[in-house]
């Protein structure tokens, strides 16, 4: 009688747990919805609730984006906060104050926005400091010139306003919707066909796993690293552009209050659609569920200090089960490795015709 071949080995965390982990936030996101529209019923489950959520989140998803790319290589862009604030501010000095036209304007910051995040690279790692370090000592700088500039005041047009094809960046709509929510799409899908479909992706992802294998392998773990805050310094640029279209003024201030949020979207977004990893789509999953569960929040009355506090509380989750996640990928990527992928051999050769197992017929 043939025995059966052996049943294939069980491979972690393959069925119930994937799925949880991939589409965890997305349901979290629509029961947060239900809730709230069952709730508030006249004011949560409207076309009005939705282009709000979509309008003012845009400049924080597109912030949480710009934080996740540096995370993807191991590395914490601190100074994103201070660089939106310069950023907004020098969008409406040299506007406002200079007289530049406006597109020129928008195409200055953002350069100033990538070669401030190539600074931060290099000093990162050329200058073999700590990410940490590096960039809240660059971001105290640009705090400074932001001081500098505006000489602690608010930067405020004219009687004529801002031109409207500037503010249109912000106030229009395209196909009914808020036009920054677009902004935030388009982003979205940039980083994820980069991260996740070109080589660039994969060298980033093998830095920020394991820096040591990449230089093994002959990755340049330094260049690909300031390309991950070149990315980050334009992202942001472009941000500070929003932000200066959507305010309408230069506040010096404003741009630390974008930090926390833009920190708890990029680590909570490791957890959803790649588990384990930083991913851009995860990252805009995880800036939905926090949108909704602020707007609900609001709408139910609650104090002003609420918000701090469910960041902050959402900051401190999202660390541990992005932590979680990587200890739970990284396991299971060594159980799999380690795993048979067939049956054993036979402790001897098979028993032939006329003679006795693993004797001479």
């Amino acid at each position: 009688m043939t025995p059966s071949p052996p049943s294939p080995p069980h491979r972690p965390g393959m069925p119930g747990g994937h799925l949880i982990g991939t589409y965890g936030l997305l349901a979290l996101t629509a029961l947060l919805f239900l809730i709230f529209s069952l709730t508030l019923p006249r004011t949560f489950p409207t076309a009005d609730t939705v282009d709000s959520i979509l309008s003012t989140q845009s400049i924080p998803a597109v912030l949480a984006l710009a934080a996740m790319v540096p995370i993807v290589t191991g590395a914490f862009d601190l100074s994103i906060g201070y660089g939106l604030g310069l950023a907004h501010v020098m969008v409406m000095q040299l506007v406002v104050n200079v007289g530049w036209p406006w597109p020129l304007a928008c195409l200055a910051v953002i350069i100033g926005g990538t070669m401030v995040g190539v600074l931060n690279g290099v000093i990162v790692e050329f200058g073999r400091i700590d990410s940490f370090i590096a960039t809240l000592g660059t971001g105290s700088m640009m705090y400074a010139a932001t001081g500098w500039i505006t000489g602690g005041g608010r930067i405020v047009p004219g009687p004529q306003g801002l031109p409207a094809a500037f503010t249109d960046l912000y106030d229009s709509t395209f196909l009914g919707l808020p036009v920054p929510a677009f902004y935030v799409l388009a982003l979205a899908v940039a980083l994820w066909l980069v991260l996740e479909r070109l080589p660039l992706g994969r060298y980033l992802y093998v830095i920020g796993s394991n820096p040591r294998a990449a230089d093994l392998v002959g990755i340049p773990t330094r260049k690909y690293t300031v390309y991950a805050f070149a990315a980050s310094g334009l992202i942001v640029g472009f941000a500070g552009v929003l932000l200066a279209a959507q305010q309408q003024i230069g506040n010096p201030s404003v741009g630390l209050d974008y930090l926390l949020p833009a920190f708890a979207g990029a680590l909570l977004g490791s957890t959803a659609i790649k588990p384990g990893r930083p991913n851009a789509l995860g990252t805009v999953v995880a800036v939905t569920v926090l949108a909704v569960g602020l707007t609900g929040i609001g709408q139910m009355g609650a104090d002003f200090w609420t918000t701090p506090l469910f960041y902050g509380g959402t900051l401190l989750i999202a660390v541990g089960l992005a932590g979680y996640s990587a200890r739970r990928l990284r396991t299971g990527a060594i159980a799999a490795r380690d795993s048979p992928v067939g049956p054993p051999p036979p402790p001897y050769p098979p028993k032939q015709d006329g003679g006795a197992a693993g004797t001479a017929p």
